[in-house]
C-alpha cells in the first residue's frame, strides 16, 4: 500500500506542473463567479439560479473530465516516452501497483478539485438571492421550487394494461393484412409506437363536461405539514385555442364518500396551451389512513368547447433538502471522473500519448449521447440485429452512460430528488464494475507488455 500511494503523490505532483490542469484551475477559478454574475435566465431569480447552476455544473463537470483524461493518458505514456519507467521498474514496485498508483492518484486530485469548485458554485448559488436583493415573493418561489430536493411522482398510466391493448392491435393489423408482417424492427417500432399513442390517447383525452382521475399512493413528505405541488401541461384537441380552463379537485375521495368533514381542496385555473404550470395545496388533503393515498381530478368545463389532453402531468412534494441533493449530484459527477481516469491510465498501457487521448475523448462523447447511439442501432433489420446482440452489444455496454438519469444536472434545475438508489446504481456500473474492468485490462496488458529488450 505504501508503493501505491507513493506512486499516486507522484502522479498528483506530476498533474500539478502539467499547463492544461492549470488552465482548467484558472478558468474555473474566473468563470464560475463571473457566470454567477452576469448570468440572467429569465429575470427572475429562479430563472437565474437555475441558469447558473446548470452551465455551472455542465462547465465543472466538462473541464474536469478534459483534465482527467488529459492527466491519466500522459502520466504513464510520458515516462516511457522518456524512459523514466526504466527506473521506476528497478524499485521494488510491482507493475499493477503502479497501474493503482497512477489510478489513484488521479482520482484524488478530481475529488479535491470537484469538492473545491463545487463548493463555489454551491457558495454562489447559496448567496444570489441577497447579491441581487431579491424580493420575498420571488425568494419563496425559488424556496418552494428551486431550493427544495423534491419527489417526483408521474402520471401512474397502467403501461401494462396498454401494453397489452397495443399487442393485440399490432396482432389484428397483421392478421388482416392492414400492415406487413415481415417489416424490419425499426418499422415494428414506429407501428406499435403509434397504436400506443392512440391508446394512451383513449385514456388521457378529456370531452368537454368530463374527468379524468390520478390516483397516487405512497405519497409521504418529509415534514408532514409541507406544500405539495401538481405540475401540469394542457393542451387542446382543436387547432387555433391558446387557452383553457380547468377546474381541479385534489383530496381522498374515498374518504369524502364516508365522512363529510374530510376535505377536498379546489383549484381553477386558466392557463396558456401547451405551458408547463404549477399549483400547490397542503399535505393535510392526503389520506389519513397512512397509505399516503390522494386523488388528483381535473374537469374539463364547458366553455372549452374542445376536448383537452393533460400531459406530463407529476405530483411533487418535499423529499431532502437542497443541500442533500446538491451533494449527490457531485457524486454523479465523480463517477464520471473515476471512469475516465481508469480509462486513461487503461488504454496509455498500450498506446501512445496522441492515440490515448483520441480514444478518451471518442468515448468521452460517446457516452454524452449514449441514448441516442442506442436508439439509432434500434434501427437494425432482424439479421443485423443478431449479429449485433452477440458482437457489438457487450461492447457497448463498457461505454459509459453521461446522459439520461446519469446526468445530475437536470435533477438540479429542476429540484427533483436524485435518490441515493440512483447514485448507488450509478457508482456501481460506471465508477466500480466498468471502471474495475478496465484496470484489470490495463493490469494484464501492462504486465505482459516488454517494456524493452535485452542486447547482448
Amino acid at each position: 500500500m505504501g508503493s501505491i500511494w507513493a506512486v499516486a503523490r507522484n502522479t498528483i505532483s506530476q498533474a500539478l506542473r502539467m499547463k492544461i490542469a492549470v488552465i482548467v484551475i484558472m478558468m474555473l477559478a474566473i468563470l464560475l463567479p463571473l457566470m454567477g454574475i452576469v448570468m440572467g435566465g429569465d429575470s427572475t431569480l429562479k430563472g437565474k439560479l437555475q441558469t447558473f447552476v446548470s452551465y455551472g455544473l455542465s462547465l465543472t463537470s466538462l473541464l474536469l473530465c478534459v483534465m482527467t483524461i488529459a492527466v491519466s493518458t500522459h502520466t504513464l505514456t510520458e515516462e516511457i516516452k522518456r524512459k523514466q519507467i526504466f527506473l521506476v521498474l528497478t524499485k521494488p514496485l510491482r507493475r499493477y501497483e503502479l497501474i493503482l498508483g497512477k489510478f489513484l492518484g488521479v482520482v484524488i486530485l478530481d475529488v479535491f478539485l470537484l469538492a473545491l469548485f463545487g463548493g463555489v458554485i454551491f457558495g454562489i448559488t447559496y448567496f444570489m438571492p441577497r447579491m441581487i436583493d431579491a424580493d420575498e415573493k420571488e425568494v419563496a418561489k425559488a424556496n418552494d421550487a428551486f431550493f427544495t430536493s423534491r419527489a417526483v411522482l408521474t402520471d401512474p398510466v397502467d403501461k401494462k394494461e396498454i401494453m397489452k391493448e397495443v399487442n393485440k392491435e399490432f396482432a389484428r393489423r397483421i392478421k388482416e393484412h392492414e400492415i406487413a408482417s415481415d417489416m424490419t424492427i425499426a418499422r415494428m417500432k414506429r407501428v406499435k409506437q403509434s397504436i400506443m399513442a392512440e391508446e394512451i390517447g383513449k385514456v388521457t383525452n378529456i370531452p368537454p363536461g368530463g374527468t379524468r382521475v390520478w390516483r397516487f399512493e405512497n405519497v409521504r413528505p418529509a415534514n408532514p405539514d409541507d406544500i405539495l405541488f401538481v405540475q401540469y401541461k394542457l393542451e387542446a384537441v382543436s387547432p387555433g385555442v391558446d387557452k383553457l380552463y380547468s377546474q381541479w379537485a385534489i383530496g381522498d375521495n374515498r374518504q369524502a364518500a364516508r365522512d363529510s368533514k374530510t376535505r377536498v381542496g379546489t383549484y381553477q385555473s386558466s392557463d396558456a396551451v401547451r405551458t408547463v404550470q404549477e399549483f400547490k395545496f397542503p399535505s393535510e388533503l392526503i389520506s389519513t389512513d397512512g397509505d399516503g393515498y390522494v386523488e388528483i381530478v381535473l374537469h374539463n368545463p364547458y366553455e372549452n368547447r374542445t376536448t383537452i389532453v393533460a400531459k406530463e402531468l407529476k405530483l411533487l412534494y418535499r423529499a431532502g433538502s437542497f443541500a442533500g441533493n446538491y451533494t449527490r449530484a457531485m457524486g454523479v459527477i465523480l463517477t464520471r471522473l473515476i471512469f475516465l481516469a481508469a480509462l486513461g491510465v487503461s488504454v496509455s498501457t498500450w498506446l501512445s500519448f496522441p492515440v490515448a487521448i483520441l480514444m478518451c475523448v471518442v468515448v468521452f462523447f460517446a457516452g454524452t449521447v449514449n441514448g441516442f447511439i442506442v436508439e439509432a442501432i434500434g434501427g437494425l433489420s432482424k439479421e443485423l440485429a443478431v449479429v449485433y446482440v452477440f458482437t457489438i452489444r457487450p461492447l457497448l455496454w463498457l461505454l459509459p452512460v453521461f446522459d439520461g438519469e446519469f446526468n445530475p444536472t437536470p435533477y438540479m434545475v429542476s429540484g427533483e430528488f436524485l435518490k441515493w438508489s440512483t447514485l448507488g446504481k450509478i457508482f456501481l456500473v460506471t465508477a466500480f464494475i466498468k471502471s474495475s474492468l478496465l484496470l484489470l485490462g490495463g493490469m494484464f496488458i501492462f504486465h505482459k507488455r516488454e517494456i524493452a529488450k535485452i542486447t547482448v
